[in-house]
């Protein structure tokens, strides 16, 4: 049985940079705020980690950020106890050291997997695995979209605050003055984002995109004939610049913090997420938005968009669907923009059913949000285990 104020371990290794470090951050700041939890954060990339986190010191080993312990975790890996709690954040193998120590203290240990809105993830959420060689058993614990699985990140009062946000945002916005069409656009850099510059540009509707500094910059400053972008060079796009071209301003903005994210996804009319943690924080705008799942072999990537879409559009245990129309052109983009193959018609069938867009997505976000959240349901979980 899970011990009273419990510690917690969470191990991180960054692959993309943003993703898995997004979510483990968002995760050990919810244990600990909400739950009370002593949190303790390992991070094997402290430089790629300070991109999100840009007070954090890449000379010190163990510090302290928002009543989070962050920690190096580097080759020699050393480490005071074993905590009671164990998060191996998408299978990214665990210290030999910490497991033979793990062995003698028999801590919760989860590996926290990616979100995938697939059937087959309710039947692997919670299953238990024995490890090869020593007498320990790792749990997997799955995210989702049911109350079969593990649920969403969701800090308590999120969608309060963003209804306080947007509604301010309307009351500013007088009649008349936001006539452009909003858009943050956050993606991986191989999809087609020159192709959608254009259909922006060629778009009967002004278009405002915004995009935050990334590694898509590059392709946007092909679009645009400047220079390569490598951090703030003469003649380059930067943060607070503006280029204009047809229908289209693109603005360019800073990197930005989780916060300051969430506020830019509830301030568009439509969003470009890519990923996992980006994509949750769209669902819980309430905006329409186009996901790009990351590309994975033989095309499994279609497979995980195809049955996020189908969540996402179709009725569902009492919920409603989509508008059909509205549906199939909001399906068709998302296909269209992860293949790479995206046309004009694409764009101006999605704008024209926006407004039906918007209501499904702040309805699916009000729905989702009637399921526990994923930090919830870890210490409901824990508390229980046995």
């Amino acid at each position: 049985m899970c011990k009273e104020k419990q510690r917690w371990d969470i191990f991180c290794r960054i692959v993309d940079n943003f993703g898995d470090i997004g979510v483990c951050w968002r995760l050990a700041k919810q244990l600990s705020t909400e739950h009370g939890l002593d949190v303790r954060l390992w991070i094997d990339d402290l430089a790629g980690a300070r991109r999100l986190l840009p007070s954090l010191d890449l000379g010190t080993a163990h510090q302290r950020l928002e009543n989070i312990d962050i920690c190096h975790w580097q080759a020699g890996f050393n480490f005071d106890r074993v905590a009671d709690v164990v998060i191996e954040a998408f299978a990214c193998e665990l210290p030999e050291n910490y497991l033979l120590a793990m062995a003698e203290t028999q801590p919760v240990w989860l590996n926290l997997e990616y979100l995938s809105a697939e059937s087959w993830v309710e039947d692997y959420h919670l299953q238990p695995s024995p490890h090869p060689r020593l007498p320990l058993k790792k749990t997997f614990f799955f995210p989702g979209f049911t109350e079969k699985t593990g649920g969403l990140l969701r800090e308590r009062g999120l969608l309060a605050q963003r209804d306080v946000f947007q509604h301010q945002l309307a009351a500013d916005n007088v009649a008349g003055t936001h006539a452009a069409l909003r858009v943050s656009l956050f993606c991986y850099p191989f999809a087609p984002i020159r192709p959608l510059l254009t259909c922006m540009a060629q778009s009967a509707r002004p278009v405002e995109c915004l995009i935050p500094q990334t590694a898509i910059m590059n392709e946007v400053c092909g679009f645009f004939g400047t220079p390569e972008w490598t951090g703030g060079l003469t003649g380059e796009l930067v943060a607070g610049q503006r280029r204009k071209t047809g229908n289209l301003t693109v603005k360019i903005l800073p990197f930005l913090s989780q916060a300051e994210y969430d506020q830019l996804l509830w301030s568009c009319d439509l969003n470009f997420v890519r990923g996992e943690d980006s994509w949750v924080r769209a669902i819980w705008a309430g905006r329409p938005f186009i996901w790009q799942p990351y590309r994975q072999e033989d095309d499994a990537h279609f497979a995980k968009l195809d049955a996020f879409l189908n969540r996402y559009l179709k009725a569902e245990g009492g919920l409603k669907a989509c508008e059909p129309s509205a549906a199939e052109h909001l399906a068709a983009f998302h296909l269209a923009w992860s293949r790479g193959a995206l046309e004009p018609r694409h764009w101006q069938q999605l704008v024209l059913h926006l407004t039906a867009l918007d209501r499904h997505a702040r309805q699916r976000s009000e729905d989702w949000a009637e399921l526990p959240d994923l930090a919830s349901k870890l210490v409901i979980f824990c508390k229980s285990y046995t």
